[in-house]
Formats: C-alpha cells, structure tokens, sequence
C-alpha cells in the first residue's frame, strides 16, 4: 500500500493516475514527477517496489501539496476578505468570484432558494 503526502493511493489504479489523488497535483505534474523518478507510469500503485516510492517521495520534494497547500490557499483568501478588495467581500458574501451571473444559477454559493412569499394584506 502506498502511502505519499499523508495520502493512501488507490491499489489497483496505475501510478500516474494514482498520484493525482494528492491534492495539489494534477496529471501533468504526475507524469513530471514520475519522469524525475524514473518509475514506468503504467505500473499499478500495488505493483510499486520500496525504490520506487522513495524515488517518487523525493521528486515530489519540490511540491507544495495536501496540509501545506489547503493552509497556503486558505491564507491568501483570508487576505482578500481583509483587505476589503471586490473579491474578498464576494467571498464574504458567499456569492460567486469570478463574475459569474447571479439572478439566475449560483445556487451552489448561494445555496437554496429562499422564497419570498405574497403577504396576507394585499389578498384583501
């Protein structure tokens, strides 16, 4: 069983795929890493001998992933929301960043609808 940055990788997937489960590395960063180490990217994640996992360990060295990552992200958003800049009071809002349209959709950020109801005065 291999485990890297705190991660249990899934047995039967090949190493490539494997090793995108670490958050912070994507399928190019995969097949760069497992080029630095010279392991074979077809091999299954079981298949892996105890060589190959420290190479792989050691060319993952110069990766920023999973604890480190997540904190470092958290920070710059914290950052934004302090410093009162658009973006920041979007997140503070908890509506969408990136200037999505918000009459219609971003349920996902808005979460669910919340109705507004005709008043008992105006049936009258």
């Amino acid at each position: 069983m291999a485990r890297l940055a705190g991660v249990d990788l899934p047995k039967e997937k090949r190493i490539e795929i494997g090793l995108t489960y670490i958050y912070g590395i994507g399928l190019k960063s995969s097949q760069k890493i497992l080029k630095e180490a010279g392991v074979n990217p077809d091999v299954r994640v079981k298949d892996l001998t105890s060589e190959q996992e420290q190479a792989i360990r050691k060319a993952m060295d110069g990766y920023v992933v999973e604890g480190d990552l997540r904190r470092e992200v958290a920070l710059n958003i914290k950052q934004l929301m302090e410093m009162g800049c658009y973006r920041g009071l979007r997140h503070r809002k908890g509506l969408p960043v990136r200037g999505q349209r918000t009459k219609t959709n971003a349920r996902t950020r808005k979460g669910p609808r919340k109705l507004v109801s005709r008043s008992k005065d105006k049936e009258k």
